[in-house]
């Protein structure tokens, strides 16, 4: 796949600007610490940045909303839309903090546009059909300027409808199989050549893996993740697929696969279980004797956020193919996670969507201001080409397909819950929602 010279390289077209790059990347909003949070934005020179200079006196509400959004002389409405119970909770959760700690982050630099952001949650509660009813109420009933969320293709499959009937904007944060775009939908994780094709073909060269045995849960992220990595070890690493399995969500009885495995001896168990399956799943590899130390192991669905549950014992010495990873140690990613942590606590976690649920306030922000507008179609013009250079995963720019040029990464599980990077792609690989030969 193509990619594109080293970031310092490009020519610089960044709709951010320099107030942007910075982070209120010290202080709890909780209640409670609401008088040192106080103390602590009066002595900030944050208060004189040029990302506070819009007001409503210089864009009147009828100039920036012309298509009756949720929005004031004071406010703008957005709406979360995650699963915050049920088996996606476990995964999702991080989400839903990430892009809260985000808005929290804009309302004290001011805002967009001079307005404050509102956010009026929902719970998909892990249920497609709710999701696709929670979708309608945001954007009919409410009105939101914006929507971030969704985590599993089928919830997001489930609302996709419906934001493109009401025009409606969705950030949505999670790697994912690909094979699509819309103009109503921004793509902040990775799609299957950034994660997927990386991941094989790091398998086959640095661990010289030919047999493979793929294995996820039964909706349609896994199985197209996995028709997706056929096509690429069969037709382009001329490997072998050795076992295909899928498990309901939830499920919890994997007894018979661990059978299978070890029948077929794969070089390389390649996974993509999700949500609370993973804590039985890696439980069971352990108590069968399948473990790091003895089996090649892949995961496309095991974040920091997981091995909450899943637990450093159980996953150490297997691997996990995402394009973000708490342990990384550039600026950008020391100030996100000291802000998170004050926020949510010293022990709480950031995974990979985590990480990409927090980048969908700021490309909105960005977009807003360089539209002047807060309405959808103005905000969709003005998105392709945004750079992030605050990222926490590193510098991202936004492609005309709505899809992010990342960096992708291995990372091993280590026995404390964390992961130690492997291998990063030298460079941002572009991302290829459609490519040839895999659909």
């Amino acid at each position: 796949m193509s990619e594109p010279k080293n970031p310092k390289d490009l020519k610089e077209k960044s709709a951010i600007n320099s107030a942007d790059e910075l982070f209120v990347s010290s202080f709890d909003l909780h209640a409670n610490n609401r008088r040192r949070f106080l103390q602590g934005m009066s002595a900030l020179s944050i208060l004189a940045m040029p990302g506070l200079s819009f007001s409503a006196d210089k864009l009147p509400t009828d100039k920036v909303n012309t298509t009756k959004l949720a929005v004031t002389d004071t406010e703008v409405i957005v709406g979360q839309l995650h699963s915050s119970t049920g088996t996606m909770a476990i995964s999702e959760t991080g989400s839903i903090q990430a892009e809260q700690l985000a808005i929290d982050q804009i309302n004290a630099m001011g805002g967009i546009l001079g307005r404050k952001i509102k956010v009026i949650k929902e719970d998909g509660a892990s249920d497609w059909p709710t999701f696709a009813e929670k979708a309608k109420k945001l954007l009919i009933n409410d009105h939101c300027a914006a929507v971030f969320g969704c985590w599993t293709s089928a919830s997001r499959k489930a609302v996709l409808p419906v934001f493109e009937k009401e025009n409606g904007l969705l950030y949505y944060p999670t790697f994912y199989e690909g094979l699509e775009q819309s103009k109503n939908v921004f793509y902040t994780g990775q799609e299957a050549t950034q994660q997927i094709i990386y991941s094989l073909d790091w398998a086959k060269k640095e661990k010289k893996a030919k047999t493979f045995f793929l294995i996820g849960s039964d909706y349609i992220w896994p199985r197209t993740s996995m028709k997706i990595a056929r096509k690429h070890v069969e037709n382009f690493q001329k490997g072998t697929i050795v076992g295909e399995e899928y498990y309901p969500l939830g499920s919890t009885n994997f007894g018979s696969l661990m059978n299978k495995i070890k029948l077929q001896k794969p070089d390389c168990i390649y996974a993509a279980v999700v949500g609370g399956s993973n804590v039985a799943f890696y439980k069971a590899l352990k108590a069968a004797g399948i473990t790091g130390a003895k089996q090649l192991l892949v995961t496309l669905a095991v974040t920091e956020d997981e091995m909450t549950g899943v637990g450093g014992d159980n996953f150490a010495g297997f691997y996990s193919s995402m394009k973000y990873f708490q342990s990384l140690t550039n600026d950008n990613n020391k100030k996100f996670v000291a802000a998170f942590k004050a926020k949510y606590g010293k022990n709480s976690v950031i995974g990979d969507v985590t990480q990409a649920g927090y980048l969908g306030p700021w490309l909105w922000k960005a977009a807003c201001e360089k539209a002047n507008s807060f309405d959808v179609d103005k905000v969709v013009a003005a998105s392709p080409g945004i750079e992030l250079k605050m990222a926490p995963e590193g510098y991202v720019k936004l492609d005309e397909n709505h899809h992010l040029w990342s960096k992708s990464r291995i990372a091993m599980g280590m026995p404390d819950g964390t992961f130690k990077i492997v291998s990063e792609s030298p460079s941002l690989i572009k991302p290829d929602p459609f490519p040839k030969g895999y659909q």
